[in-house]
């Protein structure tokens, strides 16, 4: 069983690494949109989203330690940020900026 004895830490590095490009993408995605897109579909205004989404990719950039650091923690807070950015705000965002027509 050698090959499952780190399976948990070769996993959490995988997502680590993983989650510092997406966390960089989020940021650079809230930064390149209109201000007035965030309060027309109801969420927090650009400048919350913009700190919350760069806080995170700071923070998953500098855990240099990844998911082993003594505080893993917040890598993993980060990601989360991060994600509810990705999952909910910026699909609502983009679809007020392309008029919510929808895709036909």
């Amino acid at each position: 069983m050698p090959v499952f004895e780190y399976l948990d830490y070769y996993l959490s590095m995988l997502i680590w690494v993983v989650a510092i490009p997406v966390g960089l993408y989020a940021f650079i995605h809230a930064l390149l949109q209109r201000a007035d897109a965030f309060t027309a579909v109801d969420k927090l205004t650009k400048p919350a989203w913009c700190g919350i989404t760069g806080v995170g990719a700071l923070l998953l950039v500098i855990s240099v330690g990844g998911p082993v650091a003594s505080l893993a923690i917040l890598w993993l807070v980060a990601l989360c940020a991060v994600l509810v950015y990705l999952v909910d705000v910026r699909p609502k965002v983009v679809e007020v900026q392309q008029g919510g027509g929808g895709r036909w």
